[in-house]
């Protein structure tokens, strides 16, 4: 069984096919009380040798985005469905993906976001426990039970689709801006609610 300190998980040996593969468990980062939180799918090779999510070229996409929209990596919270890196980097199995999302649902409870945002295909289907076609279903939010509360959830493509296909790249913009108008219109929600 694995340790969770907090928001880290300090020791988990449950995949053993990660634990051989892995350098190192890559926890979330970002502030413990983030609005909005991206969930991606596992380490790469970057983010195993940094110890930190999204480090990679879709990381940069997404960095560069973010501050296109007045957001700062360090404003939001980035984790992945599984903390170790997969052989080949291939995709988690549904195993794997079991296996790691107690630490998940951690997460978001702790931090307990206004918004979780998927990026990519294994986190869409993963939360949202269903197959999802991110190209098409890209910038629509699901309501869906995570973390003790029924939580939103804004599917987006991923960042490195982006590369490959120049079209994704609307896509992602969309969820992007819906993310920034929700991170930003915050703090008004957040008081009118205190009120009830």
């Amino acid at each position: 069984m694995g340790e969770m300190d907090g928001l880290e998980v300090t020791d988990c040996t449950k995949c053993p096919e990660l634990v051989d593969c892995r350098s190192r468990i890559v926890n979330g980062t970002g502030p413990a009380d983030a609005d909005v939180v991206f969930v991606g799918e596992g380490p790469g090779e970057q983010e195993d040798r940094e110890g930190e999510p999204f480090v990679g070229r879709s990381g940069t996409i997404l960095d560069d985005k973010l501050r296109d929209r007045g957001l700062a990596r360090q404003d939001v919270r980035i984790t992945n469905c599984v903390r170790c890196r997969p052989p080949e980097n291939r995709d988690p199995t549904g195993e794997e993906l079991d296996n790691c999302f107690p630490y998940l649902e951690s997460e978001i409870e702790q931090v307990d976001p206004e918004l979780i945002i998927t990026l990519g295909k294994v986190p869409s289907q993963h939360l949202l426990d269903r197959d999802v076609a991110v190209t098409k279903e890209a910038g629509s939010i699901e309501q869906a039970e995570l973390g003790g509360a029924v939580r939103d959830v804004l599917i987006c493509v991923h960042p490195a689709a982006t590369l490959y296909d120049r079209s994704q790249e609307e896509t992602l913009d969309a969820a992007l801006d819906k993310a920034a108008a929700m991170a930003d219109g915050d703090s008004n929600g957040q008081s009118q609610l205190g009120d009830f």
